[in-house]
């Protein structure tokens, strides 16, 4: 190589590191630097997997307890209309999901479809939800058998909190059940927040423990540190003894605070 040529390599080879260390570095720098979030498309800061779980507001639910339906049960409520009613149990604390598609599915003893509903409900953290639908129309035909199920492709899974974990429920009562049935509780804000739009439902049991009846009622609010009744009613007499009842305060769940977004 000539003397001409080496003073040219060694001009822009000079250049090349003057940028690499001028520009490069600092570029390279503020790119390692940039702190882990939940939507960098990266499985980093103790996910289990990318940009759910660890810190992240979604979760990974093959780290999660399965979800179950209990039961699922349609309820006569007078010729040709029926309240339906599924308890999921989540058994998970601190997870939920804002919103989940499902779908009742009414037969009867032909297992012939009579009726369906579909909706949207969700799933509250680390209890039983009761999905409750009411006046379904079979059109005057008997229903023997009713199946629920969530139509999404997947389940959201947040991590989230119960805000209805601030109300009581007591003082549960079942009257006039040969009658004209009703159902009365009292049910209290523990809080020293104001709860709006608030929604109960009311399962009732015989002795064996299955599932006669079911209604619902809502509040538009419930104020802070106050305790006021509820009811609910039938307009026919049960055809069983009742012997306990359920009754269920439903909230939509809420975003964990800690939670990264």
């Amino acid at each position: 190589m000539s003397w001409a040529a080496r003073r040219r390599f060694v001009y822009l080879a000079g250049i090349i590191l003057f940028f690499v260390v001028v520009i490069g570095l600092p570029i390279a720098w503020k790119i390692a630097t940039i702190p882990a979030t939940c939507h960098d498309g990266k499985q980093n800061q103790n996910e289990t997997a990318i940009d759910r779980g660890g810190p992240c507001l979604l979760l990974d639910d093959r780290y999660l307890q399965p979800h179950a339906v209990l039961w699922t049960r349609a309820f006569l409520v007078r010729d040709g209309s029926y309240n339906a009613v599924a308890y999921v149990q989540n058994p998970n604390p601190q997870a939920g999901v804002v919103s989940a598609h499902y779908k009742f599915s009414l037969y009867d003893s032909q297992n012939i479809l009579v009726a369906e509903r579909t909706g949207t409900t969700y799933i509250m953290p680390g209890g039983i939800t009761p999905v409750f639908t009411s006046n379904i129309d079979t059109g005057n035909r008997i229903v023997a058998r009713t199946y629920f199920a969530f139509t999404d492709k997947a389940l959201v899974w947040e991590r989230m909190s119960n805000p209805a974990t601030p109300i009581t429920i007591s003082g549960t009562q079942v009257t006039n059940a040969d009658t004209v049935p009703q159902v009365s509780a009292s049910v209290r804000n523990t809080s020293v927040g104001d709860i709006q739009h608030v929604s109960f439902v009311a399962v009732v049991f015989d002795t064996a423990g299955n599932a006669i009846n079911a209604s619902a009622t809502s509040l538009a609010r419930l104020n802070a540190e106050t305790q006021i009744q509820i009811g609910f009613t039938w307009p026919e007499a049960f055809t069983v003894l009742p012997s306990k009842v359920d009754v269920t305060a439903l909230l939509p769940p809420v975003e964990d605070e800690q939670a990264q977004r």
